[in-house]
């Protein structure tokens, strides 16, 4: 058995343990959870060899400090992430994201920032030892569910990795280019007739602001108030990743992976799936548009994102 770990010299903000996520528990309150963006989470387990549903660190911003113990890892970055790795003998090499890169015992991963981003993920060959909780290693802090009882990660905690040893270590990236649009898609919601037909063109022609008000469970926004011409309350309905409720003050929230599994907030629109990665690495301080799709479109759209996500993960190499 393993004994090779991790150990946490600082956190970084909102580190967590996160997968695909959790399926078929809506009906007990407890919503999917998961990576925020799917496509580099994914990514990541690739390039290390893993299973693509292998848990990773998911971390926002500023990402840990690590310390490996008592073995050698095979670790990749992915994301839009500045990092180090610090070598036992004092050496400091600038680390490559979407590109694996071996630890030796003692060394350190640095990660000091996202760059024009929120989210990076890390993960590491044989993945880490952590039992699943509901049959998935993601966390929600804000339920406190999950493994390491729901918490995100502290400094002093140490975590543990399934493999001991490295064999044959060969070196394997992917060229990955970063989505620089702020347009996000969007199908109607269920309660779009609640709005004036003029909150309706300023939501899907005018720009709204990310706020500093935003999480993995949603995204506050600020710009022109849309107009409720019925109730700016209903009763609480089920929600889904992607929905854009809109409260009194008129401000959008898009609801992300935390989601709670109700709300009472009209919603205008659904942000489609393909575009849950793009719109969850939007900045606060982000400008952002919406731009309506019918169904149709949305499942094409799909589709193209599912297949460029297959293209990627075929030319790791």
């Amino acid at each position: 058995m393993s004994n090779t770990y991790f150990e946490i010299l600082r956190s970084g903000i909102n580190s967590s343990i996160q997968d695909k996520g959790r399926n078929h528990l809506y009906h007990i309150g407890i919503t999917l959870s998961g990576a925020m963006d799917q496509r580099i989470f994914s990514i990541s387990n690739a390039i290390v060899n893993n299973n693509l549903n292998e848990g990773a660190i998911e971390f926002a911003y500023q990402g840990p400090l690590l310390k490996l113990k008592n073995g050698r890892a095979n670790v990749v970055i992915t994301g839009n992430v500045v990092f180090n790795i610090l070598r036992k003998n004092s050496i400091i090499e600038e680390g490559k994201c979407f590109q694996n890169h071996l630890l030796e015992e003692e060394d350190q991963i640095d990660i000091i920032f996202t760059k024009d981003s929120v989210f990076g993920y890390l993960a590491v060959e044989g993945g880490f030892k952590i039992e699943k909780v509901w049959d998935s290693y993601s966390v929600n802090t804000k339920a406190k569910i999950g493994p390491n009882n729901g918490e995100k990660f502290s400094a002093g905690e140490k975590i543990y990795i399934n493999k001991s040893e490295v064999n044959n270590f060969v070196k394997r990236k992917v060229e990955y280019k970063k989505s620089l649009a702020t347009t996000i898609r969007t199908t109607k919601g269920t309660n779009f007739d609640y709005f004036s037909q003029k909150a309706k063109n300023k939501f899907f022609n005018e720009e709204y602001q990310v706020t500093k008000l935003s999480d993995r469970m949603g995204m506050r926004l600020e710009g022109p108030k849309l107009e409720n011409i019925v109730n700016t309350n209903i009763k609480s309905e089920g929600l889904v990743k992607g929905v854009i409720q809109v409260p009194a003050d008129g401000n959008p929230i898009i609801m992300f992976s935390d989601h709670g599994s109700i709300g009472g907030y009209p919603k205008i629109a659904v942000v489609i799936t393909a575009d849950h990665d793009k719109a969850s690495q939007l900045m606060p301080g982000s400008k952002i548009k919406f731009k309506e799709v019918n169904l149709d479109e949305a499942e094409s759209l799909f589709k193209i994102y599912s297949e460029n996500t297959k293209n990627y993960l075929e030319k790791i190499k």
